[in-house]
Order: structure tokens, then C-alpha cells, then sequence
């Protein structure tokens, strides 16, 4: 489905019909939250990627349908833990039933919220969700630009503590002897991921809770415990591909895996970068995709050409990954990571990614 398909189709089927039908079933006007909220929960259809197979013993699970709702409303609403969704849940009637609660009794408690949680986060539910709403809303048609940014994510745990790998044998100094067989440098990360696939060369990246450190942009160094986000963003603002990784994991480490991920799900034209993508790596694996790389020079302490007057135009629309990273942060729960390792705190990054993402599709009408 093309993107102005997309949205024609929201335009009636969302504010011309489902809406006001829901109105005249409650006998009261939704407010605009619970506007946003239906929408979103109509886009994104969560309940179909949360079914999983019924136990033949033990006790019966919850129902997991209006969990997953509940957890993407818990994004929409940008409650900073479960017990404010659950709170929610009971003191409001329209809200329980729009994620799937009927009576008050069927609410679940925190602990069975707990482990629908962590059995959506060993199945990957959020990855699964995002890849079809790319697959159906974004895919289709070409794309001008992708911005590739990195945001820091503060986490609520431990830093794991380093392991210092053995210091290599230095190095001799000066031309060989004759006959004399020296081994050849380490081939670096960035190195090896021009030959990897995505999936390779991303399980090589660090996801584990770590330090990072990083210079804002007034050239203050600003550090932080926990992880990493790194994301692809088209020019409408929906976020294509993104990755969670270690917070010392350095923003070039993860360009070439979400490059040929954001390749395989659309095609697109122009990789705009800053310049902490700066290094030659990126450049051939960009042009070996037929993409045109538009990196900000990286001085490295000498002085460099600025871009050029056209380069410098396109560069300008990297701003819609920063303003990505604030939204996500600021009204999708980026900010509220309660959770703890990084396969739970992917999933609750990626609930906000999917609202986000549904939201953003809801802007376009405008």
C-alpha cells in the first residue's frame, strides 16, 4: 500500500467511521487522547503478532491480545511504569475497554504483566510489528532520504563490569628484514561488517548495560549508564530500521548493519550522516547499495572542505532523526526505561517506536 493510499484510507475509515461509532456505542464524545489512542491501536494491530499457542498443562495464561494493547497504550500515554497503566485500566472505563479489559475483575496484576512482558520480549514482538507496519505503509514507492542518528538511553541497572582484552606484542619498528614475515594488522570491525550481513554483523555489537560518553552540542561531554539507540528515519519521519546496542558502542559501529537493513526494506536514494560516521568503510558500503553517502567531515584536528551548497541543502533534512529521538524520548516513554536487560528494554523502546511510528502516519493527514 503506497503512503498517500495509506493515508487516504486512515482518513475515512478511522475518522469517519470507527471513531464515531465507538462515540455512539459509549453515549460520550473520546477525548483527544483516546482519539490518538484508537488510532494507533488500529494502525499497529498488535493483537495479531500476540498470539501464541495454548498450554496443554498448568494454569491458563492471560489473555495476551489486550496485554500487547495495553502495553502500546501504556507508550501512547507515556506512563512512566505499568502500575500508572493499570491505575489507568481501573479508573477508566473507556480506556480498559479500548485495550481489551471488559470488566474490572479481568485486569491482570503487575506480575502477570511482568511475564506477558518478558514472553513478548523472547519473541520478539516489537521487531515483528515494526518490520510489517515498514512492510505495509513505507516500503512501496522510492525513498529520497534516510538520516542515521543515535540517541542515549539511560538505564535503571549495573554497568556490566569490562573484561580488558591481553595487550598485543608491540609491534617492531622499521622495513623488515630480508625474508623476514611479519603478521598483518587486526582487520577492524568496520572492516569485517563490509562483508557480513546485517544480522552478522549486528550480533557482533555489544547490547549489554555500559557507560557511554558523548559531546553535546555545545561541546560539553555528557555521560550516562545504560544503552544506546541508533535509528533510520525517512523524510516523513518514520523510523525504518533501528538497533539497540551498548552505550560505549561508538555511532560508526552500527551504520553499515542498519544501512543494509534499511536497503533490504525499501529503496532509497541519500545517506545523510554527521560526522561521527566519518570513515571510509561507510562511504563503499553506501555506494556498493547505489546510495549517495552525505557524511559531515570529521576534522580529526586539520581542516577539511565543507560540504558542498547542494550537500550542505540535503544534509539539512537530517533533522527529522533528531526530532525522532526528542519525540520518542519525550512522549513515547524513551525516557521511562524501568525495565532491566537488553532484551526487555529493546521491547519497551520499541512499543514507543511502533506508537511513534503510528503517530506519525496520523500527522501526514494534516
Amino acid at each position: 500500500m503506497k503512503l498517500r493510499e495509506a493515508v487516504s484510507w486512515l482518513t475515512g475509515t478511522l475518522q469517519r467511521n470507527l471513531i464515531p461509532l465507538l462515540e455512539e456505542c459509549w453515549e460520550r464524545p473520546l477525548t483527544e487522547k483516546e482519539r490518538q489512542l484508537v488510532s494507533i491501536l488500529e494502525l499497529v494491530h498488535i493483537e495479531k503478532f500476540a498470539v501464541r499457542l495454548p498450554r496443554r498443562f498448568g494454569r491458563k495464561p492471560r489473555e495476551r491480545q489486550a496485554l500487547a494493547r495495553a502495553l502500546v497504550a501504556k507508550a501512547v500515554y507515556n506512563h512512566p511504569h505499568t502500575r500508572a497503566t493499570m491505575e489507568a485500566l481501573r479508573g477508566s472505563p473507556v480506556f480498559r475497554r479500548l485495550c481489551g479489559f471488559v470488566r474490572r475483575s479481568d485486569i491482570p496484576s503487575e506480575a502477570t504483566f511482568s511475564r506477558a512482558f518478558k514472553e513478548f520480549a523472547e519473541m520478539k514482538l516489537g521487531e515483528k510489528v515494526h518490520e510489517a507496519m515498514v512492510e505495509k505503509f513505507a516500503k512501496p514507492g522510492l525513498v529520497g532520504h534516510i538520516s542515521r542518528d543515535a540517541t542515549a538511553i539511560e538505564g535503571r541497572e549495573k554497568p556490566v563490569a569490562k573484561v580488558r582484552p591481553p595487550k598485543p606484542a608491540p609491534r617492531k619498528k622499521g622495513r623488515p628484514r630480508r625474508g623476514e614475515v611479519r603478521q598483518p594488522k587486526p582487520e577492524t570491525r568496520l572492516q569485517r561488517q563490509v562483508r557480513q550481513s546485517a544480522p552478522e554483523a549486528m550480533a557482533e555489537l555489544p547490547a549489554h548495560c555500559d557507560v557511554g560518553t558523548k559531546k553535546n552540542s555545545k561541546g560539553n561531554k555528557e555521560t550516562w549508564i545504560g544503552y544506546k539507540l541508533h535509528a533510520d528515519i525517512n523524510d516523513c519521519g518514520l523510523p525504518i530500521s533501528v538497533a539497540l546496542t551498548a552505550a560505549s558502542v561508538h555511532d560508526s559501529q552500527v551504520a553499515i548493519p542498519l544501512m543494509k537493513t534499511t536497503s533490504e526494506r525499501l529503496d532509497y536514494l541519500y545517506d545523510l550522516m554527521d560526522a561521527a560516521y566519518d570513515a571510509q568503510p561507510i562511504y563503499e558500503v553506501s555506494r556498493s547499495l547505489g546510495h549517495i553517502p552525505i557524511i559531515d567531515k570529521n576534522s580529526r584536528g586539520q581542516e577539511v572542505v565543507p560540504l558542498a551548497p547542494h550537500e550542505a541543502a540535503r544534509y539539512r533534512e537530517r533533522s527529522v532523526a533528531e526530532r525522532f529521538n526528542s519525540r520518542l524520548k519525550e512522549a513515547f516513554g524513551g525516557a521511562n526505561v524501568m525495565v532491566r536487560g537488553a532484551e526487555k528494554v529493546r521491547l519497551h523502546l520499541m512499543f514507543g517506536v511502533i506508537a511513534l511510528f503510528a503517530d506519525q502516519l496520523l500527522k501526514l493527514i494534516c
